[in-house]
């Protein structure tokens, strides 16, 4: 609107000083038509070139990175210390707050000797193998004596030389010895499967004490929140006393990053139709009125909500004739360290200089964008 107005303003006074201030032509029903419909063909033209080859939107704002600041702790835990205040600059690894840690002491501390435990049961199976196995040596020589004894006194008994009682006797001992093998081979067997249970070469009952240490040292690490990435938190509203944990599922604060601010400005859909990436960009931030930054495009996001159909059991209610969604373009601007200072949110105008049209299309735009920085200075008008 404002590039139009301009427009028609210096036409007006074009045809102001021809008919009237030096009278090169006399005005008439003819040149009235004329001159209007020059005008609004001017206009027209000026306007299309404009919106095609030199896009501008006042939809623009500065978007910073955000990390929300949530504790995860399973029971309610009590925040005992606030290391960061309101706008403070941190540094990634920096402490921002102290929860109690007494009761995530208490259970490493439970799952540690756990842990122990669980190491000497996984020793004693060892030496349970070893038993079962001497056990089983001892039952075999038994065994084996038995069939000897059992062996001799067959010979023996027929020719006189031994008694039928002593060949009894050695039989049974050599049943009794048969019995003891296989029940001290089955011990040894179930020692051996106890003691194969294992967990990549560990002992099952070892891991699954060692995963209870890790998950006990896990939450109590989590008492304590450092900053992610270097950064600030805008809005610290944490205090001690505040209870987390358990039931909680919301964030404490917003912690905001420094690295990787962008420029993020919406356009009407067919205004894109020749913008494509590392196209020259202007922004004018309202912020720093009189000021005009470059950058380029970085990419265009070409999807809005409407092209969004959420799966649910209700029939899609279509208004086709709701107001088109906006296509966002992400901006970078070429002042990276100027662009670390502004705030998230800030707003501002961009312009996209695309190529075509003829150098006056982006004159014209480039005045327009100054004319937008310059009125930053009065508009908005609350003193």
């Amino acid at each position: 609107m404002t590039i139009a107005l301009l427009i028609v303003a210096v036409y007006a006074i074009v045809c102001w000083v021809v008919f009237y201030k030096y009278k090169l032509l006399k005005f008439n029903i003819v040149w009235g038509v004329v001159t209007f419909w020059v005008g609004f063909h001017v206009l027209f033209l000026l306007v299309v070139f404009l919106r095609f080859f030199a896009p501008y939107t006042i939809d623009g704002h500065v978007i910073r990175q955000t990390v929300q600041i949530a504790p995860r702790l399973p029971h309610p835990t009590m925040l005992q210390e606030v290391y960061v205040a309101q706008n403070q600059p941190v540094k990634k690894g920096d402490k921002l707050y102290q929860f109690e840690t007494t009761l995530y002491a208490a259970q490493l501390a439970e799952a540690e000797a756990n842990l122990v435990g669980a190491q000497q049961n996984a020793q004693i199976l060892q030496e349970d193998i070893a038993q079962a196995q001497d056990a089983q040596a001892e039952a075999e020589a038994n065994e084996s004596y038995a069939a000897e004894q059992v062996t001799r006194y067959t010979n023996l008994v027929p020719r006189g030389g031994a008694k039928q009682e002593t060949l009894d006797k050695w039989t049974a001992q050599l049943a009794a010895a048969k019995a003891q093998v296989a029940e001290a081979a089955a011990n040894v067997k179930k020692a051996q499967l106890a003691a194969d249970a294992q967990v990549d070469g560990v002992n099952a009952q070892v891991a699954a004490a060692q995963a209870q240490v890790d998950q006990a040292q896990y939450y109590l690490d989590q008492t304590t929140i450092y900053a992610p990435e270097d950064g600030k938190i805008i809005s610290q509203q944490a205090r001690p006393g505040l209870v987390v944990g358990g039931f909680r599922i919301g964030s404490i604060a917003a912690f905001v990053a420094d690295a990787d601010p962008y420029f993020l400005a919406t356009f009407y859909q067919e205004h894109l139709k020749f913008v494509e990436p590392d196209q020259p960009v202007e922004v004018a931030l309202d912020i720093y009125p009189g000021q005009v930054f470059t950058g380029k495009v970085k990419a265009i996001w070409e999807g809005t909500g409407q092209g969004q159909i959420k799966p649910s059991g209700n029939v899609p209610n279509f208004l086709f004739m709701s107001p088109q969604g906006r296509f966002a373009v992400e901006i970078i601007l070429d002042d990276d360290p100027a662009l670390k200072r502004f705030p998230g949110g800030a707003h501002g105008a961009a312009a996209i200089y695309t190529g075509g049209g003829g150098e006056w299309v982006s004159v014209l735009r480039r005045v327009n964008m100054r004319l937008y920085a310059w009125v930053n200075f009065i508009i908005p008008f609350d003193v």
